[in-house]
């Protein structure tokens, strides 16, 4: 029997970690960490810290890196994506095959919390759905959303007024939820937000939340718009990618 415990990390800070992850990576008999190219090496940097930090002196938890299958950019979206997640879970099960043939616990090193636009539980589900004895754990992160409302200070909903959680492409595509009074936007490959009234909508955006290399800027559109969308790609040239994520409300939160 394998079990998978899928643990959320946060956005990289070690200070955002809870006590409920240090346990279950010490408890761990291997932790996967994945490597996402050079352009990346940031991300596992992050992770390689995080394990130093926290793995205790007495750990026997072993920590591996392998190679992250990358993602068909040129296929439709919704079936590179199944193919993707089908070649990561191949990867995963090679990996408990060779390191934990006779079971064992397996920590996998999630950023944020599991539950938010994440995939791994997908990927785990693809484990267990193959007839593998594999027993899946979860243990909560913080969510950059978390992060993004601490650091600039605000509700993350107006009083008694609903929320939406959504993409960058879904705002392009449909424009302003008409239910939602706040709109948290993730995984905007970038600028989604012009494609809405300027004038009367204000927006809260970060990058890189919980780094040494956070980056905040907040206001209304139509002052603060230009300046998010060169700050964001002389970041992204920088660093050589970008995590970021922004809240939209038609009245300041506060």
């Amino acid at each position: 029997m394998i079990t998978l415990s899928l643990i959320g990390i946060g956005t990289g800070n070690v200070d955002h970690v809870t006590l409920a992850a240090v346990r279950a990576l010490n408890a761990a008999d291997v932790v996967f960490l994945p490597r996402k190219g050079e352009a990346k090496s940031d991300l596992i940097d992050l992770r390689r810290v995080l394990c130093g930090e926290l793995l205790e002196s007495k750990s026997t938890t072993q920590v591996i890196e392998f190679d992250l299958p990358a993602r068909d950019s040129e296929r439709q979206y919704l079936s590179a994506v199944d193919e993707w997640h089908n070649a990561i879970a191949s990867v995963w099960a090679e990996l408990m095959n060779k390191h934990l043939p006779n079971g064992g616990r397996v920590g996998m090193l999630v950023w944020g919390d599991p539950s938010l636009y994440d995939s791994s539980l997908r990927i785990a589900k693809r484990l267990t759905g193959s007839g593998r004895a594999v027993e899946v754990n979860v243990v909560p992160g913080i969510t950059s959303l978390q992060v993004l409302t601490a650091e600039h200070k605000i509700p993350l909903n107006a009083l008694a007024e609903p929320i939406q959680i959504t993409t960058g492409r879904r705002l392009r595509e449909r424009g302003w939820p008409s239910d939602a009074a706040t709109v948290a936007v993730m995984l905007d490959s970038g600028g989604a937000f012009t494609t809405l009234p300027q004038a009367d909508t204000y927006i809260w955006w970060g990058a890189y939340l919980g780094m040494d290399k956070q980056c905040l800027i907040k206001g209304l559109l139509s002052e603060v718009s230009d300046e998010i969308i060169e700050r964001r790609a002389a970041l992204r040239e920088m660093h050589g990618w970008i995590m970021d994520i922004y809240l939209i409300a038609k009245q300041p939160l506060l």
